[in-house]
Parts: structure tokens; C-alpha cells; sequence
């Protein structure tokens, strides 16, 4: 892990950008199709079976590939804050909703990625996962 450092607030924000964009074609625009326009102006918060998709699909992106695809284009991962190794079922699945909390006072869980020692939001804290950054060099082959 000698080419490594904790993920900082900038670079997860802009992992978070990319994935907002990936979940809007791939996930959204469809979800539009099955339910309609209603889908964006209904008060409810789950409409059917079909919104499960992203909870689920994120959940298996942190345990595939330690990561979702915006964290994987910026070579960040998800792991483990104890042993560095990829995240439990349980707890990648307590990861997502502790990002309830970290949201709750006006974001607060979210921004303390900046403050904190280890770039730990909230959320990180309670699941016991740190995002962490490659930085070696990656060497030119043609």
C-alpha cells in the first residue's frame, strides 16, 4: 500500500459528479420509461420493484470493483478502514445508508471528508471504510 493515500474531498466529489451522470443515462432515463412521468413528480418515494436498481447496483459495484464506476475512473477504492481489504456484504450495505445521517445536517457527513485525518465522512465512520487513492506512476506501453 506504499502507493496509496486516503481519497480527499475534491476528487470523491468529482467521483460523485461522474456518477451522477452515469446513473442518470443508465438508470433514471430507463426508470422514466417503466413509470412515466410520474416517476419525477409523484410525492412517493419508491414507485415499484425497478428502484431497487441502484441501491443494488451499488452495493455490487463496492464489492466487484471496490468502487462505483466514478471512483473507479479517478482509481479510487473503497475498503475496509481496518485490514484495507474490499468491504463486507453487511457492511457496503451500512455504508449506503449511513450516507442518511451524513446528509441530515445540511450535508455535514459529507464535508467532514474534508476536515478528517483519515478523508472520513460520516458515513465512512459508521461502516468502517476509508476511500482510498492509487498515486503510482503509471508507465507508458506501446
Amino acid at each position: 500500500m506504499a502507493d496509496t493515500e486516503y481519497a480527499g474531498f475534491w476528487i470523491r466529489f468529482g467521483a460523485v459528479m461522474i456518477d451522477l451522470v452515469f446513473m442518470l443515462i443508465v438508470v433514471y432515463i430507463p426508470l422514466s420509461f417503466i413509470y412515466g412521468e410520474q416517476f419525477w413528480l409523484d410525492e412517493k418515494i419508491i414507485h415499484g420493484f425497478w428502484d431497487v436498481i441502484p441501491f443494488v447496483a451499488t452495493i455490487w459495484f463496492w464489492r466487484r470493483f471496490l468502487g462505483t464506476p466514478g471512483k473507479m475512473a479517478l482509481k479510487l477504492k473503497v475498503v475496509n478502514a481496518r485490514s484495507g481489504e474490499k468491504l463486507s456484504t453487511l457492511q457496503a450495505i451500512g455504508r449506503y445508508f449511513a450516507y442518511i445521517p451524513a446528509m441530515l445536517p445540511l450535508g455535514l457527513g459529507l464535508i467532514w471528508v474534508g476536515i478528517d485525518k483519515k478523508k472520513q465522512g460520516w458515513h465512512d465512520e459508521l461502516a468502517g471504510t476509508v476511500v482510498i487513492r492509487d498515486t503510482a506512476k503509471e508507465t507508458v506501453r506501446f
